[in-house]
C-alpha cells in the first residue's frame, strides 16, 4: 500500500527534485504540498511548488501557502544558492493551478485528524516552521503522526550557512527544537549524507539524455545549483539534499545511520541552529533519532533517473 505523505518545503531546485520524485513513485501518495519560507520567501515558494506539479503534470495536487516567517526570528534566505525565483536554470512558465484555500498549517492539522492515526508521514525539506506550529496549535496531532522524515543539520560535515549550522535548521532552530522533542519517530537525512549524493556531470547527462521537458528541467535545475556547491566545496557536482527524503520512503536499503539524541541548540550566537548529534553515544541523553550517515550513491542515481523518466511520458 502507498505510504501517505505530506511534503512541507521551500522550492529550492533540491526540493522541486525530491516532489518529482514522489509524484513518479507508486510506491508514494502525496496527500499534498504545504510551502513554508526558507530558500526564497513565501510568495516564491508557493509559487514554485506549483510550477514543479505542473511540469510534472500532476496540477491536482493541492499545494498550500504556510508560515512566512520562522517562529520567533526574522527570515533568513537563500538567493545565493537558489538564485533569484528558487528555481532559477530552467525557463519554466508561470503556474495557471491555483493555490489551495486554506493555511498550510490548518491542512497539516485536519488531515492529521482526518485520517488514521499513525499513517501519515510528514516529510519537511526545508526550515520546520509549519510543522511546529501544528503541533503547538494542536497538541492533539502529534501521537497520530506516522513518522516525520527530514533533510536537515550536520554532524561530520558541520554547517553550510554558518560554521555549525545547516540551513533549514539555522533558519527556524526554535521549530526544529519542537520537532526533535515531539517523541514522533524521526528519520533525518543531514548534510553528511547528502553531500555524498553528487551530480557529477555524467549524472546530470543522464537526466538531460531521458528526453523529457522533466529531464531537460531536472538537468538545467542541477546545473545551476552545482555552480555555488562546486565553487565552494572544490566538489564534483551539487549535492542533491532534499530527494534523500524521498529515495527512503522507496528505497531505505540504499542509506544507513544510527539511532541516536540529537538536539538543537537555539540560545548561542556562535552555534544557533546546531543540530548537536551523539553519534558515538557519550551522553546519557535518550535517542530521538535515525540520523543517517552513508548511502549508496549510484543505487540513489540509478533510482532517481529511472523515475523521473517516468513523468511526461504517456
Amino acid at each position: 500500500m502507498a505510504r501517505k505523505i505530506i511534503i512541507d518545503t521551500d522550492p529550492g531546485q533540491d526540493d522541486a527534485v525530491a516532489i518529482l520524485l514522489a509524484l513518479a513513485s507508486p510506491e508514494i501518495e502525496l496527500l499534498g504540498i504545504t510551502a513554508v519560507a526558507g530558500n526564497v520567501p513565501l510568495s516564491l515558494t508557493q509559487k514554485n511548488a506549483r510550477i514543479v506539479c505542473e511540469l510534472a503534470g500532476r496540477p491536482d495536487i493541492r499545494v498550500f501557502a504556510g508560515c512566512e516567517a520562522p517562529l520567533k526570528r526574522p527570515l533568513v534566505t537563500a538567493e545565493h544558492v537558489h538564485g533569484k525565483t528558487g528555481l532559477d536554470g530552467p525557463n519554466l512558465p508561470d503556474p495557471t493551478m491555483p493555490l489551495a484555500e486554506g493555511h498550510a498549517v490548518d491542512f497539516i492539522i485536519e488531515t492529521l485528524r482526518e485520517k488514521p492515526a499513525g499513517t501519515v508521514t510528514l516529510c519537511p525539506i526545508g526550515p520546520l516552521t509549519n510543522i511546529a506550529t501544528a503541533f503547538l496549535r494542536a497538541p492533539d496531532i502529534v501521537e497520530r503522526v506516522q513518522e516525520i522524515v527530514l533533510m536537515g543539520g550536520a554532524y561530520f560535515e558541520v554547517g553550510n550557512i554558518t560554521p555549525a549550522a545547516e540551513f533549514n535548521i539555522y533558519v527556524d532552530p526554535e521549530a526544529a527544537e519542537i520537532v526533535f522533542r515531539s517523541g514522533i519517530p524521526l528519520t533525518v537525512m543531514p548534510l553528511d549524507v547528502t553531500h555524498k549524493v553528487l551530480v557529477t556531470k555524467a549524472r546530470n547527462d543522464a537526466f538531460r539524455a531521458l528526453g523529457t521537458p522533466v529531464g531537460r528541467a531536472v538537468a538545467a535545475m542541477t546545473d545551476f545549483f552545482e555552480r555555488f556547491d562546486k565553487e565552494k566545496y572544490g566538489s564534483d557536482g551539487a549535492p542533491l539534499h532534499d530527494p534523500c527524503v524521498t529515495a527512503w520512503l522507496i528505497r531505505p536499503e540504499l542509506f544507513s545511520g544510527r539511532h541516536i539524541n540529537v538536539e538543537i541548540e537555539t540560545v548561542s550566537d556562535l552555534t544557533r541552529g546546531m543540530t548537536v548529534a551523539d553519534w558515538w553515544r557519550v551522553t546519557d541523553r535518550a535517542p530521538n533519532a535515525t540520523f543517517i550517515g552513508d548511502v549508496d550513491a549510484d543505487g540513489f542515481f540509478a533510482l532517481l533517473t529511472e523515475r523521473l523518466g517516468r513523468l511526461g511520458r504517456a
